[in-house]
């Protein structure tokens, strides 16, 4: 079995965090696309590689454009390009990642007031300086 590589990982860890931001199941996105779940799942995990074709039909059914699973990618050794904060965009992805982390996200975004999401970061921040 090969190793995933990093991209590879990068682009699935994007599919499925917006397939849980959309509270889709491996089972309705696998048959949206027309593949097994068990395939989506090696997608999602890296170890199979995305075809650009297949890419497509995945954006397309998570409402999505089709660079979104590039975003945050750092440019590929020797390549030109900006530099991205690579222990950042590690951070996102793991909060994503995490089983709570897109339902956090999508219930933050729910709520229409700037001033009760500062008010909620600032607990979160307040809570997170006692705990460590």
């Amino acid at each position: 079995m090969k190793k995933a590589n990093s991209t590879d990982k990068h682009v699935g860890n994007h599919i499925r965090t917006r397939r849980l931001m959309l509270n889709m199941s491996q089972a309705t996105l696998a048959s949206t696309i027309g593949v097994a779940f068990q395939q989506l799942q090696k997608y999602e995990k890296g170890s199979n590689r995305v075809a650009a074709s297949r890419l497509l039909q995945i954006a397309c059914a998570l409402q999505v454009p089709i660079d979104f699973s590039f975003q945050g990618l750092p440019p590929p050794d020797g390549a030109s390009g900006r530099q991205n904060d690579e222990s950042y965009d590690a951070y996102v992805s793991d909060f994503f990642a995490s089983s709570d982390g897109p339902s956090l996200a999508t219930a933050f975004m729910q709520i229409m007031s700037p001033k009760l999401r500062r008010c909620i970061v600032g607990l979160i921040q307040e809570i997170a300086a006692e705990a460590t």
